[in-house]
């Protein structure tokens, strides 16, 4: 498979005139110490954080502005009977006249006591439609959610043939990250028209389950006009298939591969259906699934790239994920490596150094899966399934996302 300004075959296809906040730590040092590893909890334990992004930011720099959206009203969340988590998608407008580059952002919960975590998205302009139409004709403020925006035509996964690039995955917050922050000097660009999703996972687990109170959080966006030296960067997705059959212990009609998928495809329609196939097809030799717990694919570089930080992103069965450039020749690097994925904290990495890659060179994705965590997740135990690629909490994802900087050869 190969990758260059907009990576062909990726599920998760970024453009750069809409990737915002994604690149949290692009080309400047985190402002909190999200990244630094540590034992995550338990998927599916959800334990209560404690605090908020109180800190106050970096002062502006010279040419930049503060823009805060919040949300339209406060919400109530209301999980199902037995649930404790939900997760809610608000529509926010950034109001934009003319284009801008994004060079940090923050999220600031309002009440802490139920905010586990959230995600900002990037919706360019022409996707704003759908998301409207989505919020309109959902009751109360929102709508529900999941690993991405929720709304078909405007969400991360879109990759139709000459469609707008859909939705862009800008900045995961926790409790106690601070503004993440770009060099001044760089950024992404936020088209007129360009909108904002903002996902909060609301946890209840400190309430016992009981009603915690509202909520009415903000992002705060750093915008500047840029200059003529401001450096555009871009997210590139690389995915990898997910071929994990249910445990020894576990059994049910979707342990079956192709109900699995049959089981996708009637959830989320054919496009997304049909992927795990289109992966095998790509990445494995002969096209042919290998089930199991770990999976890769090789993505082929055809552009020149100054490579700055990466993430990755799986659902609640990931154990561990890996983004090599030229795995097995003497010039090999690992340039992403987490070795206990954690759901709930999925920050983007800053490279040590910048990594130069060019026509040739190869990006290895391998993602680590466990269908053992299934009996740690409430809403999952009693699903066992031969998981493939999705989009519900049930389904897998393996993507390795980088952002890059395109030079001249």
């Amino acid at each position: 498979m190969a990758v260059n300004a907009a990576p062909s075959g990726s599920w998760w296809k970024f453009g750069a005139a809409t990737m915002a906040l994604a690149t949290t730590c692009a080309v400047a040092a985190c402002s909190s110490d999200a990244d630094k590893s540590g034992a995550p909890a338990p998927p599916g334990s959800h334990s209560a954080h404690a605090g908020g992004s109180s800190a106050p930011p970096p002062p502006l720099r010279a040419g930049e502005r503060f823009v805060e959206l919040k949300m339209a009203e406060a919400y109530t969340p209301a999980p199902p009977e037995g649930a404790v988590d939900e997760y809610r998608c608000q529509v926010l407008d950034p109001g934009l006249t003319k284009g801008a580059f994004l060079t940090g952002t923050q999220v600031m919960p309002e009440n802490v006591a139920i905010a586990h975590h959230g995600i900002v998205y990037a919706v360019p302009p022409g996707d704003a439609a759908a998301v409207r139409e989505q919020d309109a004709r959902t009751p109360g403020l929102g709508w529900q959610c999941f690993g991405g925006t929720g709304v078909k035509g405007a969400d991360v996964e879109d990759d139709d043939e000459g469609a707008d690039p859909g939705a862009a995955w800008v900045d995961t917050w926790a409790p106690g990250v601070t503004e993440t922050l770009l060099d001044q000097d760089a950024g992404f660009k936020l088209e007129p028209g360009s909108l904002i999703v903002f996902q909060m996972h609301y946890n209840l687990l400190a309430t016992d389950g009981k009603p915690g109170g509202s909520d009415r959080s903000a992002v705060r966006l750093r915008l500047t006009d840029g200059t003529t030296q401001t450096r555009e960067l871009e997210t590139w997705s690389l995915d990898a298939p997910t071929d994990l059959p249910c445990a020894a212990d576990e059994s049910g009609p979707l342990c079956d591969r192709a109900a699995s998928i049959a089981d996708v495809t009637k959830r989320f329609g054919p496009v997304v259906g049909e992927f795990a196939d289109e992966q095998v097809e790509e990445c494995n030799e002969g096209g042919v699934p290998k089930p199991g717990d770990t999976q890769s694919c090789d993505h082929e570089v055809e552009e020149p790239v100054t490579l700055f930080a990466g993430f990755g992103h799986m659902h609640m069965l990931g154990r561990a994920l890996k983004v090599e450039l030229n795995p097995g020749t003497p010039g090999a690097k690992v340039l992403l490596d987490v070795p206990q994925f954690d759901f709930d904290n999925q920050r983007m990495v800053k490279l040590p150094e910048p990594v130069e890659a060019g026509p040739g060179d190869i990006l290895r994705v391998t993602c680590t899966h466990d269908a053992g965590l299934r009996q740690q997740v409430p809403q999952l135990s009693k699903r066992p399934r031969y998981v493939v690629w999705g989009d519900g909490t049930g389904d897998e994802m393996c993507i390795g996302i980088m952002t890059v900087s395109p030079r001249k050869s």
